[in-house]
């Protein structure tokens, strides 16, 4: 999301100067490397880059090619094939023993749907979307259509369709990563031979931190770098202020019963219980456990939060196991924290892990750490 974001403001800076521009998506991966499918970079004609497709050894290689892309105006499939030592021939050498499969594509402006054009469409609502891009892996002097379609949450489809004879498998194909949440990367084996990445685009992750103390700066700052929206809420007027959180999408002051009615809450908010007002934190957290949200979290120790659990079933509320699963207190990772700053990196660390469906673990215990299976292009015929 961040990496879009920052793609679509350098896009804006060098159309205000006339420069030109390509972006280079990484569109395919077969065994390892260090960006998956979906990771993108923008260019500009004087070689600032923009994002990554990545650990930066293909950059400067991609930057000579995206020269020739913006001279030619016309998009280009490039393959990188770190298993071959000769890669090393050429400055590469990745060592990740894998195929890297990336587009290259000019940006033109006056184009209407370009892909920073489709880019800035998914960003301006807070809604998942499907990207299309499509490409010829066989045949690369074939077309490459380059990112050309998006499909809303509503079925509203922008972009144009480079072959009507794959138009409703390949909406089909769409609607259903719209559904079930998985990118897919699929053939289309009819007339002109089309490898198609279908995307899910899903929006920014929504942080909504209930307390505006001096250990929720941290806790924003590190939100702020991965592109998160962050919004404060606090009963307190000297606290609640832009000059504390200017990195901040909404500060809100407001008492607990007022306050989850002034936000937008959905399946990409999370949220944390940190006013240090156990009353405060007791009251939201009850109009919060109904919600079933990814992540709740309330810092303090753990008898703190059964106590606010005990009281609130006494009030009468029924607390289901479901609810509870989605309530994390103490909140945060165990890494050792000590201080305001360790204590932040800790909670952040565990709602990503959470929003990724993920144990927190070291990666010295995995032996694989994407499924790669999951990323392999299936083939489908049309009759």
């Amino acid at each position: 999301m961040k990496e879009l974001q920052d793609i679509v403001h350098a896009f804006d800076k060098a159309d205000e100067t006339g420069k030109q521009t390509a972006l280079a998506t990484v569109v395919h991966v077969e065994g390892s490397s260090y960006r998956r499918a979906g990771a993108r970079m923008l260019i500009t004609e004087d070689g600032k880059l923009t994002g990554a497709i990545s650990g930066g050894c293909l950059e400067g290689d991609a930057l000579r090619k995206a020269r020739l892309v913006m001279a030619q105006n016309k998009p280009m499939l490039v393959t990188y094939d770190t298993t071959d030592d000769d890669d090393a021939k050429f400055g590469v050498g990745l060592g990740c023993n894998g195929i890297i499969h990336i587009l290259i594509e000019p940006i033109l402006a006056g184009k209407q749907d370009h892909p920073i054009a489709l880019f800035k469409l998914f960003l301006s609502k807070r809604e998942p979307v499907v990207l299309i891009t499509l490409f010829t892996v066989n045949d690369k002097q074939a077309a490459q259509p380059g990112t050309c379609l998006l499909l809303t949450q509503d079925e509203h489809i922008r972009g144009i369709f480079p072959d009507d004879t794959i138009k409703d498998m390949l909406l089909a194909d769409a609607k259903e990563v719209l559904v079930h949440g998985n990118s897919v990367t699929k053939t289309y084996m009819y007339g002109n031979k089309f490898t198609c990445f279908i995307e899910l685009l899903q929006p920014a992750v929504s942080l909504v931190i209930f307390g505006a103390g001096n250990d929720a700066i941290p806790l924003v700052q590190l939100a702020a770098v991965l592109g998160w929206h962050i919004y404060i809420i606090d009963g307190r007027s000297n606290y609640a202020i832009p000059e504390r959180f200017p990195l901040a999408k909404r500060i809100i002051m407001a008492r607990p019963e007022n306050a989850l009615s002034q936000i937008r809450i959905d399946d990409r908010t999370v949220i944390i219980l940190m006013t240090h007002n156990y009353n405060y934190d007791r009251h939201v957290l009850k109009q919060l456990l109904p919600l079933q949200l990814p992540y709740v979290g309330t810092l303090g120790p753990k008898k703190r939060l059964n106590r606010m659990l005990d009281e609130i079933r006494d009030e009468g509320m029924e607390i289901t196991d479901e609810q509870l699963t989605s309530v994390y207190g103490p909140a945060g990772l165990d890494i050792g924290s000590e201080n305001a700053d360790e204590i932040a990196l800790s909670i952040i660390a565990e709602m990503q892990a959470v929003l990724k469906k993920r144990a927190g673990t070291s990666l010295r215990y995995r032996t694989l750490i994407h499924n790669r299976h999951q990323e392999q292009i299936i083939k489908q015929t049309l009759n």
